[in-house]
């Protein structure tokens, strides 16, 4: 299972359980939503946090391959002039 869905999982767990815990706390329901409301917030923050996170790694992925590829068509272009240079 990629890192990701673990990190998504633990936090769509954690989400569920304090809207759990504050709809079975006892008061009022003005302070009940604004609670929701809040801890809302916090999540959907830590989410795009951690998305951003995941978004930073995969370009860093990205521009490894990138400059790895580029490295091979450089030393294939080599390879190519010297045998044809070679003949």
């Amino acid at each position: 299972m990629s890192s990701g869905k673990v990190v998504l999982g633990m936090l769509a767990g954690l989400a569920a359980g304090a809207m759990l815990g504050i709809l079975f706390a006892p008061d009022k329901g003005t302070e009940t939503r604004r609670k929701i409301a809040e801890k809302g917030e916090d999540y959907l923050d830590d989410m795009k946090d951690k998305v951003n996170d995941l978004m930073d790694d995969l370009h860093e992925q990205v521009d490894s391959a990138k400059a790895k590829v580029k490295d091979l068509e450089n030393k294939l272009h080599k390879k190519v002039k010297e045998e044809t240079s070679a003949n």
